[in-house]
């Protein structure tokens, strides 16, 4: 019972994966394709491929995601299993209820929600100083981060092209866009792809297949790599949409240092702080610093204002999902 048991969790961990793939296709290609610097095709197929090379990259994430949520340590098996299912479920549901609406939410907050209304509505030790500092700190400080370096780096990106003459300009950034949006899918499947590790590493631990010393296993880094490339390639067009055009109309250079900018925030919090951070967040913001140089009222500010709202929902919405989750779980495996 309890191998087949951790077999379900981790498929509904990949689907998990494939979820946040579509859902988050638009973090790293929506800018590119809103300028016409790429095709929806091609960027996809771009994107699908860095989420891949992306999520082979470091396991720091998952190891938070796996060690420093909840504390699943001292439960039975059957029980630990539970929890992590419960916590997926939670993750998927808000996931599809915001790619329905086309909001572009978190996947990786609806995990993390999910996990801590798993956690509170089973009594188990939550962390709640890790979340803080690796969550609830960075969720903050990152959207604030993207769109005041996104302004800064605009406004001297624009200084420095001030005489040139605008048609080459914007073919040289679109050409230059390849690179920051393939920069931008790599830090996606860097920092994505490793919760999805992380959440089945917690399911192998709860299952006693491995301790919480051991390091992640080649097979789950592979698994979670091609799950969240082929979540990828499928596409997430309704918020594709929203963030490639409804927030602001991009020219490519502008498009370009948003997805530089988001990159480097994603590497910085995956390399140096281990904080799984939302793309999501990180590429909004930047797409609302650059559009301020234009000038304020550029930015549509009542979508934004929409998005903001939806960040701000996804951690105690999936949190509820997932104590929902439980008790009905529970209730059915006990």
């Amino acid at each position: 019972m309890e191998f087949a048991l951790v077999i379900l969790v981790v498929l509904i961990a990949l689907t998990f994966d494939f979820t946040n793939g579509f859902h988050d296709a638009a973090n790293a290609i929506a800018t590119s394709i809103g300028t016409r610097a790429l095709t929806p095709r091609a960027a996809l197929a771009m994107a699908a491929v860095c989420n891949l090379l992306g999520a082979m990259l470091g396991t720091n994430v998952a190891e938070t995601i796996a060690h420093n949520i909840v504390d699943i340590q001292d439960q039975s098996s059957h029980f630990g299993l539970i929890i992590v299912l419960s916590a997926l479920i939670g993750a998927i549901t808000w996931n599809l209820i915001t790619w329905w609406f086309g909001l572009p939410s978190s996947s990786t907050h609806a995990l993390i929600g999910g996990l801590t209304g798993v956690g509170l509505a089973a009594g188990i030790p939550v962390f709640w100083s890790s979340i803080v500092d690796k969550v609830v700190i960075p969720m903050v400080v990152s959207p604030l981060v993207g769109f005041g370096l996104a302004f800064v780096v605009m406004v001297g990106v624009l200084w420095l092209i001030r005489n040139a003459r605008p048609n080459p300009t914007n073919r040289r950034f679109r050409i230059a866009q390849t690179a920051s949006a393939a920069a931008m899918a790599l830090g996606h499947g860097l920092q994505d792809a490793q919760k999805t590790m992380g959440i089945i590493m917690l399911a192998l631990i709860a299952g006693g297949h491995y301790s919480k010393d051991d390091s992640i296993p080649w097979w789950v880094k592979v698994c979670a790599a091609l799950a969240i490339s082929a979540g990828t390639y499928s596409g997430g067009w309704r918020i594709m949409r929203t963030l490639g055009r409804r927030i602001i109309e991009l020219d490519p250079a502008r498009g370009f240092v948003a997805e530089s900018v988001s990159a480097i925030v994603l590497y910085v919090n995956a390399y140096v702080l281990h904080a799984p951070i939302s793309t999501t967040h990180t590429i909004t913001s930047a797409i609302m610093g650059v559009g301020a140089t234009k000038r304020v009222s550029a930015v549509r500010w009542g979508v934004a204002k929409n998005i903001v709202v939806g960040w701000v929902l996804t951690i105690p919405a999936a949190a509820i999902v997932g104590a929902v989750s439980f008790w009905v779980v529970n209730g059915m495996l006990k």
